[in-house]
């Protein structure tokens, strides 16, 4: 017998299929219907990622909107052109009366702030008075007639075209997320005219300044060889270029956030973006230059960039490594050298 889905709770709250002590004393009739609704939620495009017992009451709250009881089919769910409309201490009456709950009715804004919150943005439950403030006497939530007609087909040979009707309609709230999560994205130019996409953040956006402002400014045309994301360590990674160079493998924790090499100038750039922590100080110095003892090429640039001379910056400059650079991207072409003698002398005279 195959595994239930991912999303579904376990009765005996084993496994990833993670369930709520209330969801373990509730009785088998119960547990299937829930079980049912998140079936029926996860197909609708609504994230599955929150613990257990929210999706337990996210449940909850759709099959008391819906008003379908333990034992009953999907087919007599009613939605909001049939006059089914519930306040959020309604429905916490209907789970506590059906779904074997014993909650307050004092905690109605955790059904309407948690509980409903997926279900009303993704349009699959609406507001039975559109416009009106959260706390209006009569404001109730109902179920979309457009999802209860594939609701009422759950279970049946139907509710496949059913689902591919109402998913032809509206956009999901899956969808939704993954547009404006892209939207919010770091877009980074290589050299090579190449784009990479990485996530949101202060660190990616120095790490594209790096890439984008450092590098043409002072890499010698360098190509990059490896640049991480927070979400992917290694979004760009060009292991056999790297291999060429004689820079062996480094542990996740060892990887430095921007590595380039220069043709030109046979530099290999190392180059740290610190927007809260981790620049090159004399620990991280020593332990790169160990690691790199024996790369091919004819030197190592290590680099700290910080985005700007504020706090960041002011906080880790007594520890920045000498023989080190720092970049700071709000004033791109200049660089301070911690450099000792080897940079010392006249600037040419005006005039």
């Amino acid at each position: 017998m195959p595994s239930p889905p991912e999303h579904q709770l376990s009765p005996t709250g084993t496994g990833r299929r993670e369930s709520s002590a209330n969801f373990r004393g509730k009785g088998a009739r119960t547990q299937r219907l829930i079980n049912e609704a998140l079936d029926i939620l996860a197909a609708f495009g609504i994230p599955m990622t929150a613990t257990g017992r929210q999706r337990e009451c996210m449940a909850m709250a759709f099959i008391a909107v819906a008003g379908v009881k333990p034992g009953d089919p999907w087919s007599g769910a009613e939605d909001f052109d049939q006059d089914r409309s519930l306040k959020s201490r309604d429905i916490i009456s209907f789970s506590n009366a059906h779904l074997g709950e014993s909650r307050s009715s004092g905690s109605y804004d955790d059904v309407r702030r948690q509980h409903l919150k997926p279900l009303t943005a993704a349009g699959i439950v609406v507001n039975s008075l559109p416009g009106s403030r959260h706390n209006a006497p009569n404001r109730g939530y109902a179920l979309h007639p457009d999802f209860a007609v594939a609701v009422r087909t759950y279970g049946t040979s139907e509710w496949e075209p059913a689902l591919a009707r109402v998913l032809a309609q509206h956009e999901t709230l899956l969808e939704r997320l993954s547009v404006e999560r892209e939207m919010t994205r770091v877009p980074i130019r290589l050299a090579t005219g190449d784009m990479l996409s990485f996530g949101p953040g202060a660190h990616n956006e120095l790490q594209r300044a790096v890439i984008e402002e450092f590098l043409p400014r002072f890499g010698y045309g360098a190509e990059v060889l490896y640049v991480g994301d927070a979400e992917d360590k290694n979004a760009h990674y060009d292991e056999d270029r790297l291999r060429e160079l004689g820079v062996f493998a480094l542990e996740h924790e060892e990887l430095p956030d921007v590595v380039g090499y220069s043709e030109a100038k046979d530099w290999l750039y190392v180059v740290e973006a610190v927007a809260s922590s981790g620049p090159v100080d004399a620990y991280r110095h020593a332990a790169l230059r160990t690691r790199l003892a024996s790369a091919s090429c004819g030197g190592v640039i290590y680099v700290t960039a910080f985005s700007e001379r504020g706090r960041v910056f002011r906080q880790f400059v007594p520890e920045i490594a000498w023989e080190t650079e720092v970049w700071i991207s709000s004033e791109p072409d200049h660089l301070i050298h911690f450099d000792g003698e080897r940079f010392l002398g006249p600037y040419s005279r005006p005039g």
